[in-house]
């Protein structure tokens, strides 16, 4: 099977053995960060860190200043840990390794545009902002992130894209020293959780019939026994339907605007595969998808492995249904079970594999990642 793995630029920047250390894996691609969320990473084989730590959602490289002077929001330059085009220093460093460089673009997660431009972000239920989780229903963030996901996908010498948090985001974020476990929320929970209730929400419930007042009552209805303890979240009763129309309806418009804007940008023969979940409910990185419309929009899809089968069914000969594996021992992942879990993949209609993630994986991981890709050829 194809495999690519997950990388970020300043995994490769500024460290000659990198690119060698890839290509010896058995990959046929990279996947490396062009557009990425705040975060803190162990880099641990860096001549130079260990650690870094991306401050605040930016981009990669330097934005170019004819599509995005004068406009408020935009996106938000790299410090520090990846300052200048730290993307395209890394994508030259690979270039000569016989790996593909795909993008790897993050849309609608992005802490800092919520905390300068609150008026973004999604707002649940209770009147709670989210400031990681821009609304994607509204006319500017739409926007932003269109034109962020054309210009951060098709960056020089790419051969694809994949695009992750596109569609809705809501509760679910790894927040600095995040304190939501007390209570666990399963799906439905996390759901009613993420439901926007922002202005051009409210006016969206309201266009599908349903009285946003009524439908913010109703989802704290629903919430109340999680709270108390006495048991899971109920239904929205009439309102669920077009709750879910708005938010699917929403989704899907700004999924078709994202690859038909990267699609213009592109040369011919450039892959555009989605982060996708087949639940039309769900939120996060892997935004909820109507499989059959994801997959005659896109090139293709990455899917967690108890998702596969789902966009499988609706798979052409040429659609590519990447299945998601983690490969750090550290964060969950089994690479010495590598060779198993992708034949299990494959069986339920996978065609690729991407491996999270090489940068973050251990010197004992990659050697279990090498092997495992040598039994699958």
């Amino acid at each position: 099977m194809r495999a690519g793995a997950f990388l970020y630029p300043w995994d490769v920047d500024g460290d000659p053995a990198a690119p060698a250390l890839l290509a010896g894996l058995g990959l046929a691609q990279v996947t490396l960060a062009a557009a990425y969320h705040s975060t803190r990473a162990l880099s641990p084989r860096h001549p130079a860190h260990r650690i870094v730590t991306a401050e605040y959602a930016a981009v990669l490289y330097p934005p170019d200043p004819d599509r995005w002077n004068g406009r408020a929001p935009r996106p938000y330059p790299a410090g520090e840990w990846a300052s200048g085009d730290a993307y395209g220093r890394a994508a030259d460093a690979l270039a000569g390794t016989g790996l593909d460089v795909h993008s790897w673009v993050v849309l609608a997660h992005n802490s800092r545009l919520g905390a300068e431009h609150p008026e973004t972000s999604v707002v649940n239920a209770y009147g709670d902002r989210y400031p990681w989780a821009p609304c994607i229903a509204r006319p500017d963030v739409h926007a932003l992130l269109v034109d962020l996901a054309a210009e951060a996908a098709v960056r020089p010498g790419a051969a694809g894209t994949e695009l992750e948090s596109c569609g809705w985001y809501g509760l679910a974020h790894l927040h600095a020293h995040d304190k939501t476990g007390g209570i666990a929320l399963g799906d439905r929970e996390q759901y009613l959780m993420s439901l926007c209730f922002c202005p051009a929400c409210r006016q969206g419930y309201g266009d599908e019939g349903a009285d946003p007042d009524e439908l913010a009552a109703a989802v704290r209805a629903a919430l109340a026994p999680v709270w108390a303890g006495a048991g899971p979240a109920g239904g929205l009763g009439a309102l669920e339907a077009p709750a879910l129309a708005w938010r699917a309806g929403t989704a899907r418009t700004f999924q078709d605007a994202a690859v038909a804007a990267v699609r213009a940008a592109a040369p011919p023969g450039f892959r555009i595969l989605l982060h996708a979940d087949p639940d039309p409910y769900r939120c996060g990185a892997d935004a909820g998808t109507d499989p059959a419309h994801v997959l005659g929009l896109a090139d293709g899809v990455v899917a967690r492995p108890p998702k596969v089968a789902a966009f499988a069914a609706h798979a052409r000969p040429e659609t590519v249904v990447a299945a998601n594996l983690s490969v750090v021992t550290g964060m969950g992942g089994a690479p010495g079970h590598l060779a198993r879990d992708a034949g299990a993949a494959r069986d339920a209609g996978a065609t690729e594999l991407r491996l999270y993630h090489a940068g973050l994986a251990s010197d004992e991981d990659l050697h279990a990642v090498r092997t495992a890709l040598r039994k699958l050829g």
